[in-house]
This record gives structure tokens, C-alpha cells and sequence, in this order.
């Protein structure tokens, strides 16, 4: 991180992952709404584990950028192999990348063995990523005071409420709200780090009264004043709720939508077995019909047989 690519790829991932769960748990819910049962990944038809697996390339390329890629000299040590203060943010980064991709890792062992506890278990793993991602965003080496901390701090808001929902999920398996909620947070928190990564290292974006300042190997925005720094941070909130409402309207219109699209999917379902239903069931009365007609005419031939045998005999 600390630049635009490394702000705006992170926040591609979380986005997608974020807006694949939204949809998948929406979808699931709408099916079943009676008997609906939260997941923590969603496997897809051809490649089960390939959530799973784009996580662990996410996160191995995002570490590969932070520590070798991204420093001048490929590597985040110093010549006497201690790590210089430029680089502790790359090793707080890549950490949080590592704890991800244990979960995924974990999620398909879990998955392998099939444990009694395999949900819980993921969900707990899940829940000490965010907490360990928002733990080093909270004691971030970055600046805190400037218009970075400012997006830092509601970043942390949106990793907290993940957090929360994640470990709630362990105990309300059957929430829909949570898992929707849940889903929310992701996908907010992947748009975010990507209007962060926008905003902060792209000139024409900068506030009125801020500048780009090169500190210790990358670019840190400042203000000249108090009165400056205080209209962007206001600035940084107004834009967090912009984009609040813009992304709860998003997901209850995607939630309306596919309601409405598999809510019909049901009704044409139902009609359909309605009508086998009901052709099983006329079928059914014709063999009966036919039935009862081969037995009365089978009925009134030894009728017959009956009233004839006296004459025969007489005969």
C-alpha cells in the first residue's frame, strides 16, 4: 500500500469477494427463506474452491508487492538487517495479507475434513483476520493526524462492523441480516481502500489547500494550516457518506431485484409441478375409469354365464 496501485488492487479483491457474498447469500436466502443457512465462502459450479483460491493469489501477490516488488531494493531489510522505518508499513500490509491467506488455506483443510465444527471454525478464522487487519490499521505507522488518518479511521469503522458480523455469524448461523450486513461491510471496505487509493495519490484530487509531500519514500498529502486540514477531513466525511448511501442503495435494490427474479423462478416451478401434478392425477382416474369399466363388463359376462348355466342344464 502507501501508493494508488497498492490502495486500488487490495480493494478490487475485497469489492468482488464482498459483492460475490452479497449475491450468493441474497440468492440463497430468496430460495429459502424457511430453512436459509449462512456459509463463509460460497464454492462455484466448475472449480469448488476458486473463492478460496483467488484469495490465497491476492494475498501472495500483495505480499511479493509489499516486500520485494515495491522497495528499491527488492527486499524490505535494511544493509545491516534490521528493517528501516520506510518499510515498517510494508511489513504491517503484507501481515495482514498473510492472516487472510491462512484463513483460506484453513478454510479448504476445514473443507477437506469435514469436522463437526468446520463452520465455526472458518468463521473464527475469518474473524482474526479482520481483527488482526484492523489492530495494524489502528496502530498504523502512517500518519494519523493528516487526511490519510482521516480515511483510515472510518476504514477502521467498516473493518470493525466486519469483525462484529463475522464472529456474530458463529453463533446466528440462520441470520440473514448478518450475512447480509457482513457482506455490506466487504464490499465497502474494498471501495473504500480503492477511493482511498484514488483520492490520495492523484494530484487533480487533491483538496484546496493540500499538496503531495515526498516523506520517507512515498507521498503523504498536507495542508497549508489548520483551516485547510480541517475542510478536507470534513471533506473525507461527507465523501464516506456519499458513498454510504450510494452502496445501501445498491444492495437493497440488488436484494428487490433478485427477489422478484426467483420469486418468479418459484411460482413457474410450482405451476409446473402443479401441472404434472394434475396430469398424474387424471392419468390416475382414467386407469380407474378403465379399471372399473373392464370389471363391470367382466361382472355382467358371468352374470351371464350364471342365468345361461339352468338352461343348459335343462337341456
Amino acid at each position: 500500500m502507501g501508493t494508488l496501485v497498492g490502495h486500488v488492487a487490495p480493494g478490487f479483491g475485497f469489492l468482488v469477494i464482498g459483492l460475490w457474498h452479497l449475491i450468493n447469500h441474497i440468492k440463497l436466502h430468496v430460495q429459502n427463506p424457511k430453512t436459509y443457512h449462512s456459509l463463509p465462502w460460497f464454492p462455484s459450479t466448475k472449480i469448488r474452491y476458486l473463492e478460496l483460491f483467488l484469495i490465497m493469489i491476492g494475498c501472495t501477490m500483495s505480499i511479493a508487492m509489499e516486500l520485494f516488488i515495491g522497495p528499491d531494493r527488492h527486499q524490505p531489510f535494511d544493509t545491516d538487517g534490521t528493517i528501516p522505518s520506510n518499510h515498517l508499513h510494508n511489513f504491517e500490509h503484507s501481515f495482514i495479507s498473510m492472516m487472510f491467506f491462512v484463513y483460506a488455506a484453513f478454510a479448504i483443510i476445514l473443507d477437506k475434513f469435514v469436522p463437526k465444527v468446520q463452520y465455526e471454525l472458518t468463521q473464527l478464522l475469518g474473524g482474526i483476520a479482520f481483527a488482526q487487519q484492523l489492530l495494524l490499521f489502528h496502530l498504523h505507522s502512517a500518519d494519523h493526524m493528516g487526511v490519510e488518518g482521516q480515511y483510515h479511521m472510518l476504514l477502521q469503522i467498516l473493518i470493525l462492523i466486519a469483525l462484529i458480523t463475522t464472529l456474530m455469524g458463529i453463533s446466528y448461523q440462520k441470520s440473514f441480516v448478518v450475512s447480509f450486513t457482513r457482506s455490506i461491510s466487504i464490499f465497502y471496505i474494498g471501495l473504500w481502500l480503492m477511493i482511498m487509493g484514488f483520492m490520495l495519490w492523484t494530484r487533480n484530487l487533491i483538496p484546496k489547500g493540500c499538496f503531495l509531500n515526498l516523506e520517507e519514500g512515498h507521498h503523504v498529502v498536507r495542508c497549508h494550516g489548520d483551516e485547510a486540514l480541517e475542510r478536507a477531513k470534513s471533506l473525507v466525511n461527507i465523501q464516506f457518506s456519499w458513498y454510504l448511501i450510494w452502496v445501501i442503495i445498491f444492495a437493497m435494490s440488488l436484494y428487490v431485484a433478485m427477489h422478484k427474479i426467483y420469486e418468479r423462478r418459484n411460482e413457474y416451478q410450482s405451476l409446473a409441478r402443479h401441472d404434472q401434478d394434475q396430469e398424474l392425477v387424471d392419468q390416475d382416474i382414467e386407469a380407474q375409469k378403465s379399471s372399473t369399466h373392464k370389471f363391470d363388463q367382466s361382472k355382467s359376462f358371468l352374470l351371464m354365464e350364471k342365468s345361461f348355466a339352468p338352461i343348459d342344464m335343462e337341456r
